[in-house]
């Protein structure tokens, strides 16, 4: 079971990852329109939407995607560990 959540992490991680760069990608032109950005949008959009429905932004900063991955880090350090103490 260990290696079950070792890979939950590792995934998050990676999401985590995916998020950062395609909040990254707002910075540059046209960077969406790329295949990797639409790929990137329609993986990370349905985890940003709700986000952003709460957290309005703030003139031109959004910063619904900020709350998002620390919400997302704290279910891999946390939210794992505490699976992992309530499987053995």
């Amino acid at each position: 079971m260990g290696l079950v959540l070792q890979g939950l992490s590792y995934l998050i991680e990676i999401y985590s990852m995916a998020l950062i760069v395609y909040i990254l990608m707002s910075w540059f032109p046209n960077a969406r329109e790329t295949s990797i950005g639409q790929f990137l949008e329609k993986i990370c959009e349905p985890y940003l939407e709700p986000f952003r429905k709460f957290i309005p932004p703030l003139g031109m900063i959004d910063l619904s995607p900020l709350v998002a991955l620390l919400v997302l880090n704290f279910a891999s350090g946390y939210g794992v560990h505490y699976l992992q103490t309530l499987v053995g």
